[in-house]
């Protein structure tokens, strides 16, 4: 949940930048830069700490560092093409597919108590998935409906 700082706080910044410098505060603009600046900083981690994002990734799938690095670099992408406007909304679904998918890494990274930041199996598990991992997922998709989609 701490991501969720990032992007509500990202959020809340932008709405008060832009009361200041515009006049009014721009909701489209803040929710995507939020939403943007969370993806973007989501998407650099998977280089930080690769070993651990690879011990997530179900076993069936192979070329495990392959699908780390690429998803970090869909990420940041992802977070570039919410910031423009003729390319959002389709990013914005894009990455709501993306949420549904990765979520099958989550599951198996609480089933195995996978601790990405250590690259061990001292994870919070199964807990962690059902109290903090599916309502921030619910979140996620959500902002990035309104957002990306809803308000364009």
């Amino acid at each position: 949940m701490k991501l969720l700082v990032i992007l509500f706080g990202t959020f809340i910044l932008a709405l008060l930048g832009t009361l200041v410098f515009q006049g009014k505060p721009d909701f489209l603009f803040s929710g995507n830069l939020g939403m943007a600046v969370f993806i973007i900083f989501t998407g650099f981690s998977h280089f930080k700490f690769q070993k651990g994002m690879t011990m997530m990734i179900p076993d069936f799938i192979p070329a495990k560092m392959f699908w780390v690095y690429a998803t970090g670099v869909l990420e940041i992408a992802a977070g570039i093409g919410l910031m423009i406007p003729s390319i959002r909304e389709i990013t914005a679904i894009l990455l709501i597919v993306f949420y549904v998918l990765v979520f099958v890494a989550n599951i198996n990274s609480s089933k195995k108590n996978i601790n990405i930041f250590k690259a061990d199996y001292t994870g919070p598990g199964m807990h962690y998935l059902y109290t903090q991992r599916i309502p921030m997922q619910v979140i996620l998709i959500a902002w990035t409906w309104y957002f990306g989609i809803c308000l364009q």
